[in-house]
């Protein structure tokens, strides 16, 4: 009783801190500094931009670069640093580095933050999480400057090298390409292997997990000794990519992907299985996509990243542990087993819980849109998928949106940062025990 009201003081907490750092965001993207015409931004469409920023979302109501002014693009390069890593976490490394000490509440804020298994380590995980973070995002830069110096000059290439990186590694989906067309993302690059292979390693790395990292780095390619998490993250992940690469590849063989080299064919089919994983960059028309592929596109934005990661959905290990817990019904073996392992009962019932909390959150929104708008059923699907998975791939539909429909889209973005979860342990009320129990009477499910 006593851990669950401390989990609920912690959730609050975070609630209460992106909420801040969302209304600050909005208030300074709302000042003509912040745009390129020096005229004030409606204060509706710079609270989405700040909320999709911080969530790491991506959906945006005016082209990122032709809207926004230098100063207002680094606003939101710093929003998406911040929701990406966590403002604890970032909190939490400044401290360190200040020599200051970090007592027992600060290090169960950065346990409930990060989503790690225990305490015990915390500190040492969050010099990690920020020195890695830094070190990955600069890799990716040089690497994608190479590209972009000699196509938009060195002071231009460089500040685009370093935006995209930072915006891909924590799968945020803000893009400059409006330098060329607007809302084009990555459609210019379809065929280059140096910016596709890039951007997928970034997002794959920055979605795998904190916890994955640090797995990784202390036992290194001895999968063995890897924790149960980290083998769920990786071998889910790879089925996904490369599953999900095949399946695109047959559904657009004859649509998208008709007349394009087999080298494009194979950068396509893997960007669309990767981008999904709540990155929001894309290098082909979705609006362009076959009904199949939207599907499957949902599917993926559905299930998201690994968790404590810089990804959203509702997570590979909530998926997996829904899946092998239907398993295990079907066969009716006690408790759900995966590589050797059983699970915690707690573990399948959170996962119920996530995976109910937003498919409710989706319909609820979908509903809402459908009834305020004269919107496509499919795309307003990918539209409220994307926003509660913090994904940021659309059809083209986000600046098409009503007031009404924008807010929805900004509950549902700061709800699945946050965690449908967590957000509804937000306002719940403490749960008291009673001394009898209800008497128990079958029902018939199924």
């Amino acid at each position: 009783m006593k851990k669950m009201k401390k989990n609920r003081s912690y959730t609050r907490m975070l609630a209460l801190g992106f909420g801040l750092i969302i209304l600050a965001g909005a208030l300074l993207l709302s000042l003509p500094v912040s745009s390129k015409s020096g005229t004030w931004t409606p204060f509706l469409n710079a609270l989405f931009t700040s909320t999709s920023a911080t969530c790491v979302t991506g959906l945006v109501v005016a082209d990122t670069y032709r809207h926004w002014s230098l100063f207002g693009q680094l606003v939101i390069l710093g929003q998406i640093q911040i929701g990406g890593l966590g403002f604890i976490t970032i909190g939490a490394y400044l401290n360190i580095l200040l020599k200051k000490r970090i007592g027992l509440r600060g290090r169960t804020a950065i346990h409930e933050s990060v989503s790690t298994l225990e305490i015990a380590g915390v500190v040492r995980l969050v010099k990690k999480i920020i020195q890695g973070t830094l070190l990955f995002e600069l890799c990716g830069a040089l690497l994608l400057m190479i590209r972009f110096i000699p196509q938009f000059g060195v002071g231009r290439g460089i500040y685009f090298g370093i935006f995209h990186s930072v915006s891909a590694f924590c799968n945020a989906g803000f893009d400059l390409m409006g330098i060329r067309e607007s809302y084009s993302s990555l459609t210019a690059y379809e065929g280059d292997a140096l910016v596709n292979l890039t951007i997928m390693a970034l997002i794959l790395i920055g979605g795998a997990g904190f916890l994955v990292w640090d797995d990784f780095a202390r036992n290194r390619f001895r999968v063995k000794k890897y924790m149960l998490h980290t083998k769920i993250v990786l071998s889910a992940s790879a089925v996904l990519v490369f599953g999900g690469a095949a399946l695109f590849w047959i559904l657009e063989n004859d649509g998208l992907f008709a007349g394009m080299t087999l080298k494009q064919k194979a950068l396509g089919a893997l960007f669309a299985a990767v981008t999904p994983r709540t990155a929001g960059f894309n290098t082909t028309d979705l609006a362009g996509m076959s009904e199949a592929s939207k599907l499957l596109n949902m599917l993926l934005m559905f299930i998201g990243g690994g968790s404590g990661s810089t990804a959203g959905g509702v997570k590979i290990t909530t998926f997996v542990v829904m899946l092998f817990s239907a398993w295990a019904t079907i066969r009716r073996t006690p408790g759900v087993n995966i590589f050797g392992r059983r699970l915690e009962e707690d573990a399948v019932r959170r996962a119920s819980a996530i995976v109910m909390c937003n498919i409710t959150l989706i319909l609820a929104a979908s509903l809402l849109l459908l009834a305020l708008q004269p919107l496509g059923f499919t795309d307003v699907f990918t539209e409220t998928v994307s926003a509660m998975s913090t994904v940021g791939l659309s059809t083209g539909i986000t600046r098409e949106l009503v007031p009404l429909s924008k807010v929805a889209l900004i509950l549902l973005m700061y709800c699945g940062r946050l965690g449908s979860l967590s957000f509804a342990l937000v306002f719940a009320q403490r749960s008291i025990v009673p001394p009898v129990q209800q008497p128990v009477e079958k029902i018939v499910v199924g």
